[in-house]
C-alpha cells in the first residue's frame, strides 16, 4: 500500500537565495507552498558581495531594510593598479543605465537566514533539517519527493510544480542527467575571514578590492564588525600543492600579491579556520520541463569573480516564480514561458562568462589598471560589475 503524500501546490528543494525567493513570491500569490532547506539556519555559505541590481529585487520582495540593517555599504569595485593610491575605483554610480548606485556586502549565513525566515512570514511553509532524496515525476502536475529529516523521520510531497534551488547539489540536475561541466573554466577557492585587516578609507571603505597573482585572483570583501573575507580563486592544479598544509598555504599565496599582504600582515585569522571550495564552472542541458524549473546553482554556477552568484540566483527565481504562476493557470504557455526564461538567463550568464574567460589576460589587465572610457567603454564595465546585464 503506497504512503499518503502530503499535497501541496508547489514544493521548493533549497533554502539559499533563490529558493528562498521563490518559495517568498508564490506564498505571496497565494499557492500553498512547501520549502525544504536541508540544514539549519543560520548555516555558512561564500558569496558574501552583492550587486546593486539586487536591490530592486530586495525592494519587490520587502526585504530592502533588513538587507540594509545587516550589510556593509559599497559604492563599487577596487582593482589593483600601479597608481598613486595603489588601485582604481570602479564606482556604481558612474553606470550606464539606471542600476541603483550602491550595494551591500553581508555575511552569507545572516543573509539566507533572513530570505527563509521572509518566505516564512509570506505564508511559505519553509522547513529546514528535511532533505529530498529522491524523487518520482507521474506527470506534469504530478511530482511526488521522498524527504528525509534530520531527526531520522521522513515522509513523501506530492507537488504540482517543483522548483529545484538545491543550490551546487544540483538535486534535479543530477537526477536527470543533465549536468554538464563547463571544461573552459574551472577554478577552487582558499579562503579566511580576518580581523583587523586594513580597510579602504572614506568612501571606499566598503568596497570590494580584487587582486591578481600568477595563479588566478584574490578579493578582500568588508563585512560587518570589522571582518574582513579575504581569499584567492586559483587553477585547480595550483591548490593541488597546498597537500595538507591549508592554513600555511592561505598565508603563502596571499603573500603572492604584496599590495594585498600589506593590508592583511598584521590581521588576526578568526579561529584559524581555512575553508576551501571547488568553483567548478557547469550548466544544466535544460532550464526546466513540464512541472519543473531549476534556479540558481541548481541550473548553473560560473567564477565568482564578479559576484554575481546571488543576483543571478534571485533574478532567475524572481522570474521563475511567474512562470509557475503562469503555467499553474494556464498550462498551454508553460513551455514557451520556460523556453523565454532558459533564454534570457543564459543571456546573462554569456555576458558575465565573457568578462570572466578574459580577466587575467591582457585586455581586461590593461582596462582595469589603466581605466579609458572612450566610447564608454569604462562605463559599459561598471553595468556589468552592477549585474546590469538582462534586456539590453
Amino acid at each position: 500500500m503506497e504512503t499518503a503524500a502530503e499535497q501541496c501546490d508547489v514544493a521548493v528543494i533549497g533554502g539559499g537565495p533563490a529558493g528562498s525567493t521563490a518559495a517568498a513570491l508564490l506564498a505571496r500569490r497565494g499557492y500553498r507552498v512547501i520549502a525544504l532547506e536541508k540544514a539549519h539556519h543560520p548555516r555558512f555559505h561564500i558569496g558574501e558581495s552583492l550587486l546593486p541590481m539586487n536591490l530592486p529585487i530586495f525592494e519587490r520582495l520587502g526585504v530592502l531594510e533588513k538587507v540594509r540593517a545587516l550589510g556593509v555599504y559599497k559604492r563599487g569595485a577596487d582593482f589593483e593598479a600601479d597608481n598613486e593610491q595603489g588601485y582604481n575605483t570602479f564606482a556604481f554610480d558612474r553606470a550606464i543605465g539606471n542600476s541603483p548606485p550602491h550595494a551591500y556586502q553581508v555575511w552569507r549565513q545572516d543573509f539566507d537566514e533572513m530570505l527563509f525566515a521572509h518566505a516564512r512570514e509570506c505564508g511559505a511553509n519553509a522547513r529546514e533539517g528535511h532533505e529530498a532524496v529522491n524523487i518520482e515525476q507521474r506527470g506534469p502536475r504530478d511530482t511526488r519527493l521522498d524527504v528525509r529529516t534530520d531527526d531520522g523521520g521522513s515522509y513523501r510531497l506530492q507537488a504540482r510544480y517543483l522548483v529545484d534551488a538545491s543550490g551546487r547539489d544540483t538535486f534535479l540536475s543530477a537526477k536527470k542527467k543533465l549536468r554538464r561541466k563547463n571544461n573552459r573554466h574551472q577554478s577552487a577557492a582558499i579562503f579566511g575571514h580576518f580581523r583587523g585587516a586594513a580597510a579602504r578609507g572614506g568612501e571606499d571603505a566598503g568596497n570590494i578590492s580584487m587582486y591578481r597573482f600568477e595563479h588566478g585572483w584574490m578579493w578582500m570583501i568588508p563585512l560587518p564588525a570589522g571582518v574582513m573575507s579575504v581569499g584567492a580563486v586559483c587553477w585547480p592544479d595550483y591548490l593541488k600543492q597546498r597537500k595538507g598544509r591549508t592554513l600555511e598555504f592561505l598565508l603563502d599565496t596571499l603573500k603572492r600579491n604584496p599590495a594585498l599582504w600589506q593590508r592583511v600582515r598584521g590581521a588576526e585569522l578568526i579561529g584559524d579556520e581555512v575553508r576551501v571550495t571547488g568553483n567548478y564552472s557547469y550548466d544544466s542541458k535544460q532550464m526546466g520541463g513540464p512541472g519543473w524549473v531549476l534556479v540558481g546553482d541548481a541550473f548553473a554556477f560560473i567564477d565568482p569573480v564578479f559576484s554575481s552568484g546571488v543576483y543571478l540566483a534571485m533574478s532567475g527565481a524572481e522570474r521563475a516564480a511567474a512562470v509557475v504562476d503562469a503555467a499553474l493557470r494556464e498550462p498551454a504557455t508553460e513551455m514557451r514561458l520556460l523556453r523565454k526564461l532558459e533564454k534570457r538567463q543564459r543571456t546573462g550568464m554569456e555576458r558575465f562568462s565573457f568578462f570572466i574567460y578574459r580577466f587575467n589576460g591582457p585586455i581586461m589587465r590593461q582596462m582595469f589598471s589603466h581605466p579609458n572610457n572612450t566610447w564608454q567603454l569604462e562605463q559599459s564595465v561598471i553595468s556589468m560589475l552592477a549585474g546590469d546585464l538582462f534586456d539590453t
